[in-house]
């Protein structure tokens, strides 16, 4: 008497599967460009333009520091080279968040942080002023 056939018997492992085609691996390579706003040029003009034309109340100080107020009065952003305590600290950007339902929040940018990168976290927060 024979063995009794197995259900697999005369398939070779994975002969279903279709190989890829084989190419050369080659890495995405963005175009070389100007990245000058990777670095902080201490400058708060992203951030104003952005705020001023969104209708922000912006008013400076005589100490040469920022203060912007969202038109809903729920959000602050400062910009404070001159304010030693912030200074000490190792920041120039303040945001404060009120929100209505839930509990207020602040975040902080430090001296070395780009402008275009504050106005692009601000950008993305004033982008649904519903949630």
């Amino acid at each position: 008497m024979s063995p009794k056939p197995q259900v697999n018997e005369g398939i070779r492992p994975y002969e279903h599967v279709r190989k890829p085609p084989t190419r050369p691996v080659r890495p995405v390579r963005p175009a070389v460009q100007e990245r000058g706003w990777l670095s902080s040029d201490h400058s708060a003009e992203p951030v104003l333009a952005l705020l001023d034309g969104l209708g922000w109340a912006i008013v400076d100080t005589p100490g040469a520091n920022l203060h912007c107020t969202s038109p809903d009065g729920r959000v602050y952003v400062g910009w404070l080279p001159e304010d030693p305590g912030s200074w000490h600290r190792g920041i120039v950007w303040r945001a404060q968040v009120r929100p209505t339902d839930a509990a207020a929040w602040t975040q902080e940018f430090g001296v070395h942080t780009p402008s275009e990168a504050v106005a692009g976290f601000l950008a993305a927060l004033v982008a649904n002023p519903t949630r």
